[in-house]
């Protein structure tokens, strides 16, 4: 499966740990007093973890989002609540090369219809930081999970994308198959998840 499919899968799980639920919260919060349910220190491995997710994206951008994980059993965590509307999550560990990524909430919105192989939401532009790079996948098959000898894998450097804008948007860009990754291109062409990739570097 390729590094960012993973990724995602993992920070579309976490849409669902935002909001607090009952369900998942331990019965003893609800009855302890409002100081002893502030937020503790983070631990040195959750700030290791936030260190790694907020190399996604520029400092004044990741230092105010929210910052979530995946648990060994695949279930989310929430290491810090944010305010600015953006989710960031660490390098995968099971994934090799560095893959911290952070995306603002129409982003997130058009990652998991991607994710469900549904229609992007219309009419919402969102903005992607990968600033660490890392993440491979094919340019032409949005579900690609490995590469093959047709399905044009490409490997990509520290980026920023936006996705979800309408088709002529995209029209001045080039929409090669196998496309130079040092210029800005569009990945997935003629698909309903095509999306600008944006080369930093």
């Amino acid at each position: 499966m390729n590094k960012l499919l993973l990724s995602a899968c993992a920070l579309f799980a976490a849409l669902a740990v935002h909001a607090p639920s009952p369900a998942t919260a331990p019965a003893a919060a609800d009855k302890a007093p409002a100081k002893a349910q502030a937020a503790k220190p983070a631990k040195a491995d959750d700030r290791q973890l936030i260190q790694s997710a907020e190399r996604a994206a520029p400092r004044q951008v990741a230092q105010g989002a929210t910052v979530v994980a995946v648990e060994a059993d695949g279930k989310m965590r929430t290491l810090r609540q944010g305010k600015n509307g953006f989710t960031c999550m660490p390098d995968n560990p099971a994934t090799p090369g560095p893959d911290p990524m952070c995306m603002d909430k129409a982003a997130m919105e058009w990652a998991q219809a991607w994710m469900e192989k549904k229609p992007p939401p219309a009419g919402k532009v969102g903005f992607m930081y990968m600033l660490e790079g890392g993440t491979d996948a094919s340019n032409t098959d949005p579900h690609a999970q490995k590469p093959t000898a047709d399905n044009n894998w490409v490997k990509t450097g520290p980026h920023v994308m936006i996705v979800g804008a309408e088709p002529s948007f995209y029209e001045m860009y080039p929409k090669d198959a196998k496309p130079d990754t040092r210029v800005p291109y569009v990945m997935w062409p003629g698909t309903p998840y095509q999306h600008l990739m944006i080369p930093v570097r």
